[in-house]
């Protein structure tokens, strides 16, 4: 019997459809932790994310907030198993990016992605341009991000 090898990877240009919602599992529960290690190693000295006396003493939401930029992160690489493992040659630009909720240590973020575009490189034969809307949701199913980002990805080996 030959033995049979599945190796995961993202999708190759020809096998991304729009409008498909893509739903990545699992979810990301966020530690004060991962708080706390991102924002410092980004050089991020907001108080808001550090500095729990000040943030717990600060209107509206009296306790830290969750750095966006970890969120932002975290939502695209959620999807990255599912979409873009070995596929992809470079993140070409992010647009539309919004944070209409919060994230607070403890929540689990969810995301999910749309495919809105894609079209063949005019410039990169054997690659094209997919863009994505990603949205990110609490355990609450509050839409806590939202990001659009363009992507240059490989098309599929040709078969011997």
């Amino acid at each position: 019997m030959t033995e049979r090898r599945i190796v995961q990877r993202g999708l190759w240009f020809e096998e991304f459809e729009t409008g498909v919602v893509y739903e990545h599992r699992p979810g990301r529960t966020i530690t004060e932790a991962d708080n706390v290690l991102f924002t410092t190693l980004t050089m991020n000295t907001q108080a808001l994310h550090l500095d729990a006396a000040f943030s717990d003493a600060l209107p509206p939401f009296n306790k830290r907030l969750v750095n966006s930029m970890f969120t932002l992160s975290t939502l695209v690489g959620l999807s990255v198993a599912q979409l873009t493992q070995g596929t992809i040659v470079a993140n070409l630009g992010f647009s539309e990016i919004n944070f209409p909720h919060p994230v607070f240590h403890g929540d689990t973020l969810y995301a999910e992605t749309v495919v809105t575009d894609k079209r063949e490189s005019k410039s990169r034969p054997g690659e094209g341009i997919v863009t994505f809307a990603h949205t990110g949701r609490n355990q609450h199913g509050e839409i806590i991000a939202t990001a659009t980002r363009k992507t240059l990805v490989r098309m599929a080996p040709e078969q011997a």
